[in-house]
């Protein structure tokens, strides 16, 4: 089998409620559809969410570096050959959500020919996972509407509490009010996206000392290599490495420096092989990981529940696996249902996905 060519299509998809974080905001799902077709026609398909505020990459030069640098770098390779490939696509620095979708269209491929799903080729641990959902910047009294929404439609009780506000006291009230608002009966945790300095985070974990957080993420910038370590050495909050640690030398790093005691995993910018060796790092480390959202859709999510629920480590954690249900459309005839606090994995060869070819012809931008 070999592959014959590379599809880069870009799509947009408004958000009924965009997302409000400490490094930016979402009001559109500008995303690309990556599908890798092969000689045997057998297609593989995985979308690539351009985070310039993170990463760097948009939706234009996603395209770009997919259709003049890594198809004709790929085309006529075999969809096996994944160390050769990444081989070539490492040549290029930087652009991880554009290597991503390329790797897990190739896994689907793999899964497809083999009438396997990918989860079952990664490990094959579970069929499903316990989902947590991100509450973005809001007022107290929408947050927590919010939160009663979630449980009362799909059963989740594990909320991710976006903060990295100023004053910090904005956000050490939205997580006070969640907790007295649900008491015990939810699991809270808060992701800073680098928004506060490391004393800023130091007040604010402080502040909330008695809400019974069980995850402190990337509250200050990623490179505050020094302020990082201090924080860390501070808190009794297990603390999330999150665009600090996207590789296993970085996930090293952080560990044995002392800036992180675990790690989040996203599909979205590691693909299914690099996010094999971030998790196997971690183990060998002993932290913890949690399985991150890329502000992701539903396929991006079909992928991350096939990963995360492909090993013991990864589907111990309620994963961030819910975004997508903000968008008022998407690609998929199916979509993924959360029933219960739950996503199961998609049954079926590959991925078990379909795209829905009406909605790509409505929502693609290239024509």
């Amino acid at each position: 089998m070999k592959i014959t060519a590379v599809e880069a299509i870009p799509f947009a998809i408004p958000y009924a409620k965009p997302l409000r974080f400490a490094s930016g905001e979402v009001h559109t799902a500008e995303h690309v559809l990556v599908r890798v077709h092969t000689d045997e026609g057998v297609t593989g398909v995985a979308e690539a969410p351009p985070r310039p505020f993170t990463y760097g990459e948009t939706q234009e030069s996603i395209i770009a570096v997919i259709d003049k640098v890594f198809a004709p770098q790929i085309t006529g390779m075999s969809p096996l050959e994944r160390e050769a490939i990444h081989a070539k696509l490492d040549r290029t620095v930087a652009n991880p959500t554009a290597k991503s979708a390329l790797d897990m269209a190739m896994w689907d491929i793999v899964g497809k020919s083999l009438g396997l799903p990918v989860t079952t080729l990664l490990g094959g641990y579970t069929d499903r996972m316990r989902v947590s959902h991100m509450l973005g910047f809001a007022a107290p009294e929408a947050m927590v509407a919010e939160a009663h929404r979630m449980r009362d439609e799909y059963g989740i009780t594990v909320f991710k509490v976006k903060v990295g506000r100023r004053p910090f006291t904005l956000d050490v009230g939205v997580c006070r009010a969640l907790r007295e608002e649900f008491g015990d009966g939810i699991e809270l945790y808060v992701d800073g996206n680098r928004g506060w300095s490391a004393s800023e985070s130091a007040r604010a974990l402080r502040a909330m000392d008695d809400l019974d957080l069980t995850l402190a993420e990337e509250l200050c910038p990623a490179d505050d290599v020094l302020g990082r370590r201090w924080l860390v050495g501070q808190t009794r909050i297990p603390f999330v490495a999150d665009e600090s640690a996207t590789t296993p030398a970085e996930v090293t790093r952080e560990v044995l420096a002392g800036s992180a005691t675990a790690v989040s995993i996203k599909t979205a910018r590691t693909g299914f092989t690099y996010s094999q060796r971030v998790l196997f790092q971690c183990e060998g480390l002993g932290v913890e990981v949690v399985m991150g959202n890329q502000i992701d859709g539903q396929l991006g999510t079909t992928c991350a529940v096939a990963f995360g629920s492909a090993y013991r480590l990864t589907s111990r954690r309620a994963g961030e696996l819910s975004n997508f249900l903000d968008m008022t459309d998407d690609l998929l005839t199916e979509p993924p249902r959360i029933e219960n606090g739950t996503l199961a994995v998609r049954p079926g060869a590959g991925l078990g996905i379909e795209i829905d070819a009406g909605k790509l012809a409505r929502y693609r931008q290239d024509r």
